[in-house]
């Protein structure tokens, strides 16, 4: 598979970069990933009113379709251990949220509007997919919830990592980021690895493209909203909630509570000694995606 060599955004990419250099090191970068995707693939180019959007298609087209959303600082290719697995069995929509890096529109409209749902409603529409299981991890299981809660009768079943919107944000940990940076590239990679929870020897190469990510890219600062316990309780399709009990940056403990409190029917899975990046999770996941 090939990427197109250009894509076109409704806001400049100043907006999400340090520099205009930096953008073209990380799209130039996901372009490379992208072509070691493990599965045949058709790359899709949305226009919306955010702006162009790049989806990521695999699987069998009569399959039950899958959304599958990102979080904060990462893209589609977060997918790549994962879809091999799940395109077997599901026609998967990989994702790129608008206003992170990847090749969606540098857009960031406002969390406390609908602007993210209306937006997804045109990127479905553009697919002919009319109800869709989500797969969402940390900003992307906002944004999830934010559509699921708008628009529960087009969400057949919901798979939430890390999710935000649930449980209290730290805000502490980007306190801390703030005084590591001031110790050099030393402190800025111990603030990453903090905040993902990659920390272990064998995914450091995670930790090394986090880390060139994050060395160009401008990340959202503000909370995340808090969804209420009435737009929880609109939430009646099937759940899986999965959290590390040593997230640096949503509360699980919290989390969890407010899941088992509003979504009863809800499976809350969490990971001792996980952190906010979960890996390992494809099984877990599909297990969940193809029950009755």
């Amino acid at each position: 598979m090939s990427p197109s060599p250009s894509t076109s955004t409704s806001t400049s990419t100043s907006t999400i970069y340090k520099t205009e250099a930096g953008a073209r090191e990380i799209q130039q970068r996901y372009r490379e990933m992208l072509q070691a995707w493990p599965v045949p693939a058709e790359e899709v180019r949305i226009p919306t009113r955010e702006g162009e959007t790049f989806v990521l298609a695999s699987g069998p087209k009569d399959a039950p379709p899958v959304l599958l959303i990102h979080g904060s600082g990462a893209n589609t290719t977060m997918w790549q251990d994962d879809i091999a697995s799940w395109s077997r069995h599901f026609r998967t929509y990989a994702l790129d949220l608008i206003g992170e890096p990847g090749l969606s529109a540098a857009s960031r409209p406002p969390l406390s509007s609908d602007a993210h749902a209306r937006w997804l409603d045109e990127v479905l529409a553009h697919l002919g997919v009319t109800r869709t299981a989500i797969v969402a991890t940390s900003l992307g299981g906002w944004v999830a919830l934010d559509y699921a809660t708008r628009r529960p009768d087009r969400v057949t079943r919901l798979a939430l990592l890390c999710p935000g919107g649930l449980g209290r944000q730290k805000m502490g940990w980007l306190f801390k980021a703030v005084l590591l940076r001031a110790l050099g590239r030393r402190g800025v990679r111990r603030s990453v690895a903090t905040g993902t929870g990659l920390e272990a020897p064998e995914v450091q190469h995670l930790l090394d493209h986090v880390m060139l990510t994050f060395t160009h890219f401008k990340p959202r600062t503000e909370r995340l909203p808090l969804f209420p316990d009435s737009a929880l309780r609109r939430l009646t399709m099937p759940t899986l909630v999965t959290v590390g009990s040593r997230d640096a940056l949503f509360d699980s403990e919290d989390t969890a509570r407010r899941v088992r409190q509003c979504l009863p029917h809800a499976t809350v899975n969490v990971l001792p000694e996980a952190g906010h990046a979960l890996l390992n999770q494809t099984d877990s996941i599909l297990t969940f995606l193809r029950a009755d």
